[in-house]
């Protein structure tokens, strides 16, 4: 047998191709020597079934009963959600305002309470905090109802705003591409002019208002969807606006999310059609907000006649959000330190 020919002794010997050559550029984790245990192979990234964050800020609780220990609320928080939460933001309930809050401050729901939201009417022309504010231990936010721009509702929300403290607009119908000018129009109104803007809140549009008997292949090209993306990346132009990723209006009931083994191939089916749907949603609420300006919330908007069970939610919000790719940070940004900035100031 022919023997071969020797080997250039250096790299640098041999013949080379004219030019230069561009390499691709990988990450410094592609370099990172696998696992114990995995052999040849790199591990696979977790299963997003399994990324929670490490503590979670429930920061959209509705009350409505006079129940300052929210026990209607634990019932529904799950082992998943109670074994992690650090705190809530609580929504007054629309009568007995202020007993509320004085048994709130005596009688504790056994978590921190990050603010309460009190509850301001947009059309009303004359405005003062409530008396049950004044020297209250409890930091407060403002909350309202939009439904329409007008010249009353431009002096209300410039009227919270200088308050100081967070303001919540719940936006409880589908805006058609009018209103949703009226919307923008209203916010760069009530922001003029002030030596501080707090942060605005906006609720009921992360997801928006939808029918679910449209199919996911006609809602990427239907206007409804094309809307949202322009009102959505529209909204995110104000620095100091954020959004709330909170169960949805959909005339549904939001889907139980029993254990793997426990879930029929219905229930299952169900899950990943509403998580298919909220992933695009919540795709281009990222790409226009950014993670740093999303904050996780159980509650549905008190207009909704959907039923919604807090740990089922936080579930379907939480895989949705990981199924995106997204690394461990961005998950413990909207659960909990995005509303630890805006509420815990």
């Amino acid at each position: 047998m022919a023997s071969l020919p020797p080997q250039p002794s250096s790299p640098n010997v041999g013949v080379r191709r004219k030019g230069p050559k561009t390499l691709p550029t990988l990450p410094l984790s592609a370099f990172s020597p696998p696992n114990t245990g995995t052999g040849e192979f790199f591990p696979l990234p977790p299963s997003p079934s399994t990324v929670h964050p490490a503590v979670v800020v429930d920061a959209h609780v509705v009350v409505t009963d006079a129940d300052t220990t929210l026990a209607s609320w634990k019932k529904q928080t799950g082992q998943d959600l109670t074994s992690r939460i650090s705190g809530v933001v609580v929504s007054l309930p629309e009568t007995g305002a202020d007993k509320f809050v004085a048994a709130l401050q005596t009688n504790g729901p056994g978590v921190p309470v990050l603010s309460v939201l009190v509850p301001f009417d947009l059309a009303a022309t004359q405005h003062e905090l409530p008396s049950y504010t004044s020297g209250l231990s409890i930091p407060i936010s403002l909350s309202a109802s939009f439904s329409k721009e007008t010249p009353e509702s431009i002096a209300s929300l410039k009227w919270a705003l200088s308050q100081g403290r967070p303001v919540e607009i719940d936006v409880r119908a589908a805006l058609s591409d009018a209103e949703s000018d009226g919307f923008g129009d209203l916010l760069s109104k009530a922001v003029a002019d002030l030596p501080s803007v707090p942060p605005i809140i906006i609720s009921s549009l992360l997801p928006p208002p939808h029918d679910l008997s449209l199919s996911i292949v006609k809602l990427i090209s239907h206007p409804t969807y094309r809307s949202f993306q322009s009102q959505i990346a529209s909204l995110s132009l104000l620095p100091e606006l954020y959004i709330k990723f909170l169960p949805p209006t959909w005339d549904a009931p939001t889907p139980a999310t029993p254990s793997i083994t426990g879930a029929s191939d219905a229930d299952s089916k169900q899950l990943k059609e509403w998580k298919r749907r909220i992933k695009m949603y919540l795709g281009p609420v990222m790409e226009a907000f950014g993670y740093q300006r999303i904050i996780f919330g159980s509650s549905p908007s008190p207009a909704s006649g959907s039923t919604s069970v807090a740990g089922d939610w936080y579930e379907i919000a939480r895989e949705s959000l990981a199924e995106l790719g997204v690394e461990q940070e961005v998950i413990d940004a909207v659960f909990s330190s995005n509303a630890q900035k805006v509420y815990g100031s």
